[in-house]
Order: structure tokens, then C-alpha cells, then sequence
């Protein structure tokens, strides 16, 4: 087992790491490490056994941060600038791949990368650096379609009404900067109170989650390692919201032939040849121990499933997995 009280010491906690390695070993052969992050996962399948990693992180500032340790790990990773719904593109016929799909923590600290609605800094939120921003994005999009944004992807019940008052300040003045529009969130919405989350925190997921596109990216990410995997190859997938963890579920249950729709209004997805076999029936969750030392895993959740001999399947829809969808922005 893993010494967690050791791991805290270092610049990054991979998350559900104790359960990951148990149920995967042993470990050997190569492994994509699809959310490189501060490397706390390739290090761990690294250490653990594996032969080879390829990293791959659509940020390209993370790389730079584990230049201290690279050298321990000398021709053994790969580390690739890249969303990980190409990551069929760089290996194939692979061991394992493994998602850790929270946000990081170097990403938030950062003013200048516009994720924090603490922090002042421009209102910016993509990950790779490229493409629309938020301000982008509130300064233009209908107030249907923000609406849509707020409530299906940070499950904000206020969101018609953020959406109006955002819509509101910006025939005025057009938003620039992340407390700019924190301000605006909290006028409309009551005041927090002790041990409640701040009033901006669903609509900063929301505006984060549409800039990058991480549900469409989620939706795609799974199928492309579906089909590096080889078989007896393992999915490793660790959550941290409820949108996250259905989207993820119903994947494996649809790839090991248990999905029904959850809508009456939907016909159920067609039963195809098992892609894969569920390791965890259940969602893993943190101990208590885990949650002590690293708050980050309290809301985290680990599914893994291997795959088995049966080729690629065809992609299904995301209504079939229920990824929420809100429009063309």
C-alpha cells in the first residue's frame, strides 16, 4: 500500500491512487496517463510497475513543472502537448489509461488563467490557451443560450436569472475580468452563508466547462481509449461532480451491454457485443484518511473496467449518455 502521509508531501495528491493500483495490478506494460496535470498519476503507474507512459495534457505549461523529476523516469514517458480525445493518435494496443477529470489545482492559483472568481485576473478559463474565452463567450452568446450554459452545465437553478442580469451589464460595458462578473453573480443571488459554497461558484464551473468543452471532450476521450486499449486493457476514470460520474457510468454500462435509456422519451440504446467487463460495480469513493489529508478527493469518484476482446463498437450519441447539451455557442 501506498503511504499517503508521504505522497501529501509532494507537489500533487493523485487522487484514489490506493484503490487505482490495487485493482490494476499488477502493473506493467504502457499506460497513457490522459490528464497529465503535475504528473501525480504517471509517477504512481511509474512507480508501480509500468514500463512505459505516454502523458498527455492540453495545457502546455505543465509540462515544464516536472522537469525535477523527468530525469528519474529517463525513457520510460512521453509527455504530449494534446486534448486526450486524440489519445488513440499517439499509442495504441496500450495496457491502461487513466482520467483524473478535476480541475488543476495550479490552473485555480493561477490570476492570470481567469479560472478563480477570487482572484482578479482576466476572465480567460481555457486550458489550452487557445481559442474563445469566457469573456468571449458572455460578452456574445444569447441569453438563452448562457441560461442553458448555467443550469446544464453547472446545475445552477438561479441561471435564468444570472443570465438576464449578465446580459443586462453588458450592453453597458462588456465583461473583462473574473471578479467583474463574480460581482454581477452576487447581486443577484443571496448572500452565502458560513460553510455555503460562494454564489459564483456554479456559474464559473458552467462558463469552464463550455470554453473548453470538457463534456463533448469527456464523451470523445472514452471512445478514443476504447480503442488504444488492448484487451485486458483497463479504463481508469476518477470523477469529481455528478454530471462527470453519470456520463462516465453510462459509457461502461453501455460497453458491457446493461444500458437502458432513462427517459421514457428516448428508445434504448442498441445491445452491443461487451466492449468491456466492470471492475468496480460501484463507484469508489475516498476514505476518510484520504479525505483528512487531501481535500480535493472529497466529492472524487473511481470507476474502472477492462477491455475485452471484442472490437471497437460504434460511437453512440450524447443523448445516450446523457451528456448535457445546450446549443450552438
Amino acid at each position: 500500500m501506498m503511504d499517503l502521509d508521504l505522497i501529501s508531501k509532494t507537489d500533487h495528491i493523485p487522487v484514489l491512487i490506493e484503490p487505482i493500483i490495487k485493482n490494476i495490478s499488477p502493473v506493467r506494460g504502457v499506460w497513457i496517463d490522459a490528464t497529465f496535470g503535475a504528473g501525480g498519476y504517471s509517477r504512481a503507474l511509474l512507480d508501480a510497475g509500468a514500463d512505459f507512459v505516454f502523458a498527455i495534457d492540453r495545457d502546455p505549461n505543465v509540462f515544464s513543472l516536472a522537469e525535477k523529476w523527468l530525469n528519474k523516469y529517463s525513457g520510460r514517458i512521453e509527455l504530449i502537448n494534446d486534448v486526450f480525445s486524440n489519445l488513440e493518435k499517439h499509442a495504441d494496443d496500450v495496457n491502461g489509461v487513466v482520467f483524473d477529470l478535476g480541475v488543476s489545482s495550479m490552473q485555480l492559483d493561477q490570476a492570470a488563467r481567469g479560472f478563480s472568481f477570487l482572484k482578479e485576473g482576466p476572465l480567460d478559463m481555457r486550458m489550452s490557451q487557445t481559442g474563445p474565452t469566457a469573456a468571449d463567450l458572455v460578452n456574445s452568446v444569447s441569453e438563452k443560450i448562457l441560461g442553458n450554459i448555467l443550469y446544464f452545465f453547472g446545475e445552477e437553478r438561479a441561471s435564468r436569472r444570472i443570465a438576464k442580469a449578465i446580459i443586462s451589464r453588458r450592453e453597458k460595458e462588456l465583461f473583462e475580468t473574473t471578479t467583474d462578473l463574480a460581482r454581477v453573480i452576487e447581486k443577484v443571488l443571496p448572500r452565502s452563508k458560513p460553510g455555503q459554497s460562494h454564489p459564483a461558484t456554479r456559474s464559473f464551473q458552467a462558463l469552464r466547462i463550455a470554453v473548453n468543452k470538457e463534456y463533448e471532450e469527456l464523451f470523445d476521450g472514452l471512445f478514443s481509449a476504447e480503442k488504444a486499449l488492448s484487451v485486458d486493457g483497463y479504463l481508469v476514470v476518477v470523477t469529481f461532480h455528478s454530471i462527470e460520474d453519470r456520463i462516465v457510468k453510462r459509457f461502461i454500462k453501455a460497453r458491457t451491454g446493461n444500458l437502458h435509456s432513462t427517459s421514457r422519451y428516448l428508445p434504448d440504446a442498441d445491445v452491443l457485443p461487451a466492449q468491456f467487463t466492470q471492475i468496480t460495480r460501484k463507484a469508489v469513493k475516498p476514505t476518510a484518511n484520504e479525505t483528512s489529508i487531501n481535500s480535493r478527493a472529497r466529492s472524487a469518484k473511481l470507476r474502472i473496467a477492462k477491455r475485452t476482446n471484442c472490437k471497437p463498437g460504434k460511437n453512440l450519441t450524447l443523448a445516450e449518455l446523457s451528456v448535457p447539451t445546450v446549443g450552438d455557442y
